[in-house]
């Protein structure tokens, strides 16, 4: 998918580049498979705000994406590909044999006309989904379930992939895309190949206006806020007062683990920061 370049023909445009969107083969999405999001400004049902610099943004329709592939040994012909704006992976629209219409994401090399399947005697080719225990060990995974029929939580965005490391029991060994490697049970669904849309980490927004389209607010630093407001507002001039960096509710921001110890640490052999045993 090519990136493409303006004419620096304003100071914002000099470093701006989009999608081409050569790879979208239909504009509008499925009406069946939409549905009305309102926006809530990242606040909670008390109006207090919960996730900060968050609101505004253009209106969207939600696409509801079948991250189960919950439909065993049907095939389903690829209609189309199509841009989400509620994600920065592409959108496939298949129909199944039965008239059915679902999303999934899409993964490189899968092609409109092309037929996928999902359940456990699936070939391995990218778009399947499989119980992990079918997969050959080596092969690039995506949207992976943490529980059986939870449907995929993880490596779903542009470009990501995870890796079947080895099968031992009940268990497999995963590389995830951060590097960590974690255990998986091998009865959890997995899809084969890598999600597409592959340069969007290439893309450079180049303006503070396509960033408040996207629904993001300026993110103000606490030194420029009020004492009242962060632990490092206030002062005469540009000071934090002394302070070690932290977060506006006095948590250290640098070195400090954040990570909660959960029952379930066990299942990370390995962890994404090297350094830590």
């Amino acid at each position: 998918m090519p990136i493409k370049t303006f004419k620096p023909y304003t100071q914002s445009r000099r470093h701006m580049s989009v999608s081409s969107f050569s790879d979208i083969t239909k504009t509008k999405p499925e009406k069946s498979l939409t549905k009305i999001v309102k926006k809530k400004g990242g606040r909670n049902n008390t109006g207090q705000i919960m996730v900060r610099f968050k609101g505004g943004g253009h209106k969207r329709f939600y696409r509801i994406i079948d991250f189960k592939r919950n439909k065993f040994n049907i095939p389903a012909e690829v209609m189309s590909v199509e841009y989400d704006p509620n994600r920065s992976s592409r959108i496939a629209l298949l129909q199944y044999r039965d008239g059915e219409k679902r999303y999934i994401i899409h993964p490189v090399g899968v092609k409109v006309g092309d037929l996928l399947v999902s359940g456990p005697d699936a070939a391995i080719k990218p778009g399947n989904s499989l119980p992990i225990a079918n997969i050959p060990v080596g092969t690039f995974i995506h949207n992976l379930e943490l529980a059986a029929g939870k449907g995929g939580q993880l490596v779903r965005s542009a470009g990501a992939a995870a890796q079947l490391l080895a099968k031992e029991g009940d268990y497999a060994h995963i590389r995830m895309p951060s590097g960590e490697i974690r255990l998986i049970r091998v009865n959890c669904y997995a899809t084969i190949g890598q999600v597409g849309n592959l340069d969007h980490e290439n893309i450079t927004l180049g303006s503070a206006g396509r960033n408040r389209h996207m629904g993001r607010k300026p993110h103000v630093r606490g030194t420029a806020m009020n004492a009242v407001d962060h632990p490092h507002g206030g002062g005469r001039g540009r000071s934090k007062g002394n302070n070690q960096p932290r977060s506006p509710w006095n948590q250290p921001a640098k070195g400090f683990k954040t990570r909660p110890k959960k029952i379930w640490d066990w299942v990370i052999i390995s962890h994404r920061n090297k350094a830590k045993k």
